[in-house]
């Protein structure tokens, strides 16, 4: 049966998924890059933005994992970008240029009605007014039989945390401290009930930590 899983998703000590003041300065908040330079270490992280080289072993091969048997991705707005309220005229496409990294449908939340924004590589991002049941039963559809990757940001995971929804979750502990901004595991309702930790992995650089549902 196919699942909702996430996958990389990188914390600070004090349990910050990204920084705070979101702008187009600072996409992940401000610190919030430092989160994720252990992944921009890795060879697949580099190749991601168009670099070469990088390391192999424990880390790369934890980002490999979040691509494998991947067919669609559900995200927040935040995720998309740091545009609020309406729409407006934006022509806002995402921060990944004309061939996002997805090559996939891209189910977007949001409470503002946009029509599907289609790009390049088989990536088509479609805007999701009805709830997260409605997203993710869109992004199964569209998954033809595959899993489904469950992105950013913290709030989004928060969501499907609360519903049950999430099958697997893999957090990378990073070796840094923020301070501010969004953390993962708050507003939870006492805790995410129905799960266990399955893999603790160590590398030089982090932690990574994956929990699955047991119900």
């Amino acid at each position: 049966m196919p699942k909702l899983r996430v996958h990389n998703f990188s914390i600070s000590l004090d349990g910050y998924g990204a920084g705070p003041d979101q702008s187009l300065e600072h996409p992940l908040g401000v610190g919030g890059r430092r989160l994720h330079e252990w992944a921009f270490r890795t060879r697949l992280g580099r190749q991601m933005i168009g670099g070469k080289g990088g390391e192999e072993g424990i880390d790369n091969d934890f980002w490999s994992r979040g691509d494998e048997g991947i067919g669609a991705t559900v995200m927040g707005r935040n995720m998309f970008g740091p545009i609020r309220g309406s729409w407006g005229d934006s022509d806002w496409k995402g921060w990944w240029g004309d061939n996002p990294v997805y090559h996939h449908p891209v189910f977007v939340l949001t409470h503002h009605p946009h029509e599907p924004i289609t790009m390049e590589g088989g990536t088509t991002f479609h805007f999701v007014t009805d709830g997260i049941e409605s997203a993710l039963e869109q992004a199964f559809a569209a998954a033809g039989g595959q899993d489904v990757r469950l992105g950013g940001g913290a709030s989004t995971v928060q969501q499907y945390l609360r519903a049950g929804l999430i099958d697997e979750l893999h957090v990378v502990i990073t070796p840094t401290l923020l301070g501010s901004g969004e953390r993962l595991f708050d507003n939870l309702d006492g805790g995410p009930d129905g799960y266990e930790r399955v893999e603790l992995v160590s590398s030089p650089s982090v932690a990574h930590a994956v929990i699955s549902r047991t119900k």
